[in-house]
């Protein structure tokens, strides 16, 4: 599995320098709120997704006053070789990403390289949000496990993106449109499938991580649903095209699904206190990295952010035996409570690191 060994961050967000070696099993970031230990987690991110876990425009992670930033890593290998990987995003949209110093041609031959899994406080959108952030969580997770998957995504997007301008147009040749329509279905078809079996594997960890997590309490359930339940999606657009014609934009097909969380039946965003939902959404996330471990054949990295927030010390126990029982590979956890991570941590290994975070700069303790 891709170890983390150094890690180089220039102006991002509130980090103005920092040069990092961390451990290669547990390394954890203690310091207030504020102060800087989930822009560490997300310059991480960053080395793996080229982008952002938390902002959706590059604008937002210049340092104040700076018109670029810079991240890189050395990562030792699967087969024990260290290879630097770097990004490099200037104020104009410029994004250079390299490895061993060699231009990476396409951003999506980079996706998977470094698979890495995050759990944060801003999961909570997965339950509070629309069904926008739920697609981009499948995506981000799927992306990272299959190339054609992410190619069929960024193929359907491309069209769906042609499609809604000739519906603004307001008279937009029919045979074209059947030709998009035609296209749509092919690119959405593989998309659709994958997200069907990811759920149906996804479900039965969920729900017994949930268990173990929460002690045996509620039950909870994924579903899956799709535009693509009630048959092939050139059909499905050929049938709403006056509405869609009408309205201006494409009503139907894989970019409206959804994916619905529900605990003994009802909605978890209803139903669920503050404590219920963080555990979901912890199990959600583990669920993750034990189907990308399977899939890898080795463990991602893990990044736990605030994860022990609105979690009872009896939940806290469980996810520690959590971690405790499971192969986990590398590990990066923050908390604004040193002496809660320390004991948790403490726990687990005496392999560990500790940092120390103050206005964007970290002390290794």
């Amino acid at each position: 599995m891709p170890i983390l060994e150094k890690i180089v961050i220039q102006d991002f967000r509130n980090i103005g320098f920092q040069e990092l070696s961390f451990s290669p099993n547990v390394n954890c970031v203690s310091g207030n709120n504020g102060e800087g230990k989930t822009n560490l987690m997300d310059a991480i991110w960053y080395l793996s997704m080229t982008k952002s876990a938390f902002s959706s425009s590059d604008r937002y992670n210049f340092r104040h006053g700076t018109s670029s930033f810079a991240i890189s890593g050395s990562y030792r290998m699967n087969d024990g070789l260290v290879s630097r990987f770097s990004v490099q995003v200037d104020s104009d949209g410029s994004k250079k990403i390299r490895r061993d110093d060699k231009p990476v041609g396409k951003i999506s031959s980079h996706i998977g390289v470094l698979p890495i899994v995050m759990v944060s406080p801003s999961d909570i959108s997965l339950v509070s949000e629309s069904g926008e952030e739920r697609r981009r969580f499948v995506n981000s997770v799927l992306s990272q496990m299959s190339a054609e998957y992410l190619s069929s995504v960024q193929t359907y997007n491309r069209l769906l993106s042609q499609r809604n301008r000739m519906l603004k147009d307001g008279s937009p040749d029919v045979a074209l449109l059947e030709v998009f329509d035609s296209k749509m279905a092919a690119a959405a078809l593989p998309v659709w499938e994958a997200r069907r079996r990811f759920v149906s594997d996804l479900q039965p960890v969920v729900a017994g991580n949930y268990s173990s997590l929460s002690g045996g309490g509620e039950k909870v359930t994924i579903e899956y649903r799709s535009d693509l339940d009630k048959g092939d999606l050139a059909d499905i657009l050929a049938s709403s095209r006056r509405k869609d014609l009408a309205l201006g934009f494409t009503t139907s097909g894989i970019h409206r699904d959804d994916f619905v969380f529900c605990m003994d039946g009802w909605p978890i965003r209803r139903c669920g206190s503050q404590g219920q939902q963080k555990s979901f959404l912890v199990s959600l996330k583990f669920a993750q990295y034990e189907i990308m471990k399977k899939r890898y054949s080795f463990a991602p990295m893990l990044l736990l952010d605030d994860v022990f927030d609105k979690l009872d010390m009896g939940r806290i126990s469980n996810l520690i035996a959590m971690v405790a029982g499971s192969d986990f590979g590398q590990i990066f956890i923050t908390d604004s409570n040193k002496v809660r991570m320390s004991s948790v941590v403490d726990s687990i290994t005496s392999d560990r690191s500790y940092f120390e975070c103050s206005a964007g700069s970290f002390k290794a303790l």
